[in-house]
């Protein structure tokens, strides 16, 4: 009899032979590992979670503040360091800077034109004719000396003729001023010589005699 027919003695001869001896064991030990697991999670805390007692034994025990009546601000909070909080004020922005006035610009001034002077004024050349004596003037007697200022323009003529002082008739004021438009005057003159207009004053005499 070979070595081979022989039965294993002992504990061998209890397992299984072949390979569902080794699918048997596998599922065991896989078993007995996951019941290992299951007991170890059980009976370990939860990281991060404090028994109850040991949490409420950490809490401060202040009382709680009272509560505020109704209309009443808070009290402000105090620092760590014991001093009371304070308010801090924003700066207040700065001025705006203004403008420097400008310097007004003087406006230009009208300058007058400069009137010139005559060195010597225009006057009456000779052999004009003297005013006519108004018939009714003659015929009443009335008589009167009539003064005109006359103006006289650079060619000798009369131009705009006013009376500044009255005979006391009208006929005679009116005789006067027409006949000074036909007069015809020495113009009047510059410093240099040179023709220029100016004005002249011109008595006016009527006698009934």
């Amino acid at each position: 009899m070979s070595r081979t027919d022989e039965q294993p003695d002992g504990a061998l001869r209890y397992l299984p032979q072949g390979r569902w001896a080794v699918v048997a064991g596998a599922f065991v030990l896989g078993w007995v590992l996951f019941l290992l697991v299951v007991t170890r999670q059980s009976t370990d805390p939860v990281p991060g979670e404090a028994a109850p007692a040991a949490a409420l034994a950490a809490l401060p025990n202040d009382p709680l503040p009272a509560p505020v009546p109704a209309g009443a601000s808070a009290p402000l909070p105090q620092a760590a360091d014991g001093e009371g909080a304070r308010l801090v004020e924003e700066p207040s922005p700065p001025p705006p800077v203004q403008p420097e006035p400008q310097p007004a610009t003087p406006s230009p001034v009208e300058v007058a034109p400069v009137q010139q002077v005559a060195a010597q004024p225009p006057a009456l050349l000779a052999g004009q004719e003297p005013p006519r004596y108004p018939v009714s003037a003659l015929r009443s007697g009335e008589s009167g000396t009539v003064v005109l200022r006359v103006q006289v323009d650079a060619e000798g003529r009369a131009g705009d003729v006013e009376i500044i002082e009255r005979s006391g008739s009208r006929d005679l004021d009116r005789a006067a001023a027409d006949a000074a438009l036909r007069w015809r005057f020495q113009p009047a003159r510059d410093a240099e010589g040179r023709p220029m207009p100016g004005e002249a004053i011109v008595p006016v005499e009527f006698q009934t005699q």
